[in-house]
């Protein structure tokens, strides 16, 4: 990894970029591949990011040619580059890419591919870096991890790096994540393992640190003494579209979305400033947040803070929607949560007393994921005429979609009388830069070949998610009383009793 600074510029502090490599991704077929990762890296190469002699292998089951393989991705590329599809640019990208068929079980095709990947360097001239993308399904994970041990490629060749980034979900719950990553720990060093999570590489999510840390105006009001509420919201407006209601019904809103995505969210709002920006200064931090959150344990603090739910019949978009259990690949007797709602509280001396609400459901009204950071109620005086209502000043985050921040402030209608209403200052990505943000995956693709994993989460912190999620599971599916499965129509925003979480202390979850 190499820093080049800019003598220009003060606040461009330096900027990583990657030495030659290889990317290996395992289960190149899928779709994460077609619609995310090689979009990502096309992009990349449009805008001058990739590496020199860059080159892509594509490692699945099914027989393909690398002609074929590249017209299939040229396609797919034509629908999700996020800059559009350039036919003479990819003409030159589209040749660094390659096809490799194998069993994920198969010890020979991964020595086929060491020969492949050898044969590169040799027209490199040079030997070059390796990185291993596994978006495969997280079954094939133990195999292909033995197979790459014993064929010799989790090694580096002539002093190079070789590391391995691995999709979620890594495990579901506490005994399958340390499975997981013993098993990795066994193939990969910890500094060469990049456990992905997109959400981090989304332009908000990384500015929540500047915004907290590069500017003295919040970060002294970031604690109990100003703060009344945190509310962070994930909605969708789909359901179990393609057939995901197969691996959905086996994880369910908490598994799949609160013990990564939300919680990356929450320790990044919640966590002390950092001693550097190392990646584990910063996720010592994180850590730190997750260690702290109460747990809840047992029947009745589940049921008091935890709200989940299914949706029933309704409809999203003016489009008409099935129940959860009638969805297609879904057990109609299923008791998998399609929407969660959890009160938490981190004990801490920053936070003590501040409850953090989450929600994530599937068929809520909007696709829309934001932090709002709600502050105390100033003093009425001299304005003391009565209850002011949404006087509060509230910070929010979108983090999608039209990444921005915006801040809600009172103001004096004008007149000549005292009349007060709410305003907004909005910062938006999209207009404040006159360019759009760049795709998580691009950001994220490029810090694991830059060796950069400060936007990855470490094992201690996916560990300790865990344990917080396992007790909340535990009770919701043990063998004696549960926690009631509550309902909510399609194209509603919840369950009534995620709305009488928050009415217990005259709350309401904001309005998107």
């Amino acid at each position: 990894m190499s820093d080049i600074e800019n003598p220009f510029q003060e606040t461009l502090i330096s900027r990583h970029r990657a030495e030659p490599c290889t990317v290996v991704i395992f289960g190149a077929t899928g779709d994460l591949t077609h619609r995310k990762l090689i979009p990502a890296l096309y992009n990349l190469a449009a805008g001058g990011d990739l590496p020199p002699q860059f080159k892509v292998v594509g490692f699945a089951r099914r027989d393909k040619a690398d002609d074929e393989f590249r017209t299939e991705l040229e396609e797919s590329n034509k629908k999700n580059s996020r800059q559009g599809h350039d036919a003479a640019l990819w003409a030159n990208f589209g040749q660094s890419i390659h096809y490799h068929r194998s069993e994920f079980q198969d010890l020979e095709g991964y020595k086929a591919l060491k020969v492949l990947l050898d044969e590169f360097d040799k027209e490199r001239g040079a030997a070059a870096n390796r990185l291993f993308y596994l978006a495969s399904a997280p079954e094939f994970f133990d195999e292909i991890m033995l197979m790459l041990r014993e064929s010799g490629l989790n090694e580096g060749p002539s002093g190079k790096w070789a590391r391995v980034v691995c999709e979620k979900p890594f495990g579901k719950d506490l005994k399958s994540a340390r499975h997981l990553n013993e098993v990795v720990s066994q193939t990969f060093h910890e500094s060469d393992t990049y456990r992905i999570d997109h959400y981090l590489g989304k332009e908000t999510a990384q500015n929540i640190m500047v915004m907290r840390f590069a500017n003295h105006i919040f970060e002294p009001l970031w604690n109990n003494l100003f703060i009344e509420q945190v509310q962070i919201t994930c909605a969708e407006n789909l359901g179990m579209e393609g057939g995901r209601g197969g691996y959905y019904d086996t994880a369910g809103a908490l598994r799949d979305m609160v013990q990564n995505h939300l919680f990356q969210l929450l320790s990044l709002v919640a966590m002390e400033p950092p001693t550097g920006l190392g990646a584990d200064a910063v996720r010592d931090e994180k850590v730190k947040v997750i260690r702290s959150l109460r747990k809840w344990r047992g029947v009745d603090e589940v049921a008091k803070n935890v709200i989940r739910a299914q949706y029933t019949a309704g409809s999203v978009d003016g489009v008409e929607r099935v129940g959860y259990r009638q969805e297609d690949r879904v057990n109609p007797k299923s008791m998998t949560e399609s929407y969660v709602a959890l009160r938490l509280f981190i004990d801490t001396w920053r936070w003590q007393g501040v409850p953090f609400y989450m929600r994530v459901g599937k068929q809520l009204p909007k696709k829309a994921t934001e932090i709002s950071i709600h502050f105390k109620q100033p003093p009425q005086v001299p304005f003391a005429t009565g209850e002011l209502g949404g006087s509060r000043n509230v910070l929010v985050f979108r983090i999608q979609p039209d990444e921005g921040i915006s801040l809600r402030m009172m103001s004096k209608l004008p007149g000549v009388q005292l009349l007060l209403q709410p305003v907004k200052m909005d910062f938006r990505y999209s207009t404040s830069f006159g360019k759009a943000s760049p795709e998580a995956y691009e950001r994220l693709l490029l810090d694991a070949m830059a060796g950069d994993a400060t936007l990855f989460a470490r094992r201690d912190e996916v560990e300790h998610a865990w344990s917080f999620i396992d007790e909340i599971e535990h009770a919701w599916h043990n063998d004696g009383p549960q926690p009631p499965m509550c309902e909510y129509p399609a194209g509603s925003w919840g369950p009534k009793e995620a709305d009488q979480l928050l009415q217990e202390n005259n709350r309401v979850w904001r309005r998107l």
